[in-house]
């Protein structure tokens, strides 16, 4: 395979500024993409984006709440309006709540939802009429193993992203004549900001988690770069409606 190359090329990252989000929005920005972190929190998305740019790659941060389907229409337009086009989207964004499902309330349920699904589907439909525009365009959507393989205290979290893996495969399936491709990359246990804290007070569940994993060792950010790259590259332009699971084998056991 050649070294991939991204330059010209726009990708927005939504959850960008932390996390898996972070690491992907760096290697993108690494292999020549513009960047546009989108996220919540302004001074975050700031920040992540001026550490990429003080290194000498090109990135900026929109803030966007994908909550609001107003408020990603417009991060979208915006995207077209200072750079002209959205070559790569990457949905990062995400939310979960630990609790036996018999405790699970109405405002849980949202919270991950709204995040996980709706927000990520709104933000697929409003870059993907842009892509469909110019027929061309790589979505790759953030799932999770719990999309497959299922874990105490999760339920409403592996139903969210067992929605984003059906969805990636939806969207492949409509999208594929407008060379649009849509693809998901499933992280095992990844240690990040979004889940350190718990393993911290918590190693023991840490270190039941590692006894299942056959590369011996929870992942992190880093290791689903790679797999963004090829999926956001032309290399990958006959791979679409895939999940890629980085999860160092676990879903094999």
């Amino acid at each position: 395979m050649k070294t991939i190359d991204l330059s010209g090329k726009v990708a927005v990252v939504v959850g960008g500024s932390q996390g898996i989000g972070f690491a992907i929005a760096r290697g993108l920005a690494e292999a020549g993409a513009t960047v546009v972190i989108a996220n919540r929190k302004v001074e975050k998305g700031q920040s992540a984006a001026g550490s990429i740019s003080k290194d000498g790659f090109k990135a900026v941060a929109i803030p966007a709440d994908i909550t609001d389907k107003a408020s990603v229409e417009s991060l979208m337009a915006r995207v077209v309006s200072d750079f002209g086009q959205i070559d790569i989207l990457v949905n990062s964004a995400g939310a979960m709540v630990r609790k036996p499902a018999e405790d699970i309330t109405e405002e849980d349920w949202d919270q991950v939802m709204n995040i996980n699904l709706k927000g990520l589907f709104f933000c697929c439909q409003f870059a993907g009429r842009e892509m469909i525009k110019r027929q061309k365009g790589r979505i790759i959507n953030i799932s999770s193993l719990r999309s497959q393989k299922m874990a105490p205290n999760r339920s409403v979290y592996a139903a969210s992203k067992g929605g984003v893996s059906n969805l990636t495969r939806a969207l492949a399936y409509e999208w594929g004549k407008y060379n649009v491709t849509v693809n998901a990359i499933a992280p095992g246990t990844i240690i990040t900001e979004f889940n350190r804290k718990h393993f911290e007070e918590h190693p023991e569940d840490l270190a039941e988690i590692v006894k299942s994993i056959p590369k011996g060792r929870p992942g992190d950010p880093a290791d689903c770069v790679s797999a963004a790259l090829f999926l956001a590259s032309d290399e990958s332009d006959f791979v679409t409606g895939q999940v890629i699971f980085a999860d160092g084998g676990t879903s094999i056991c």
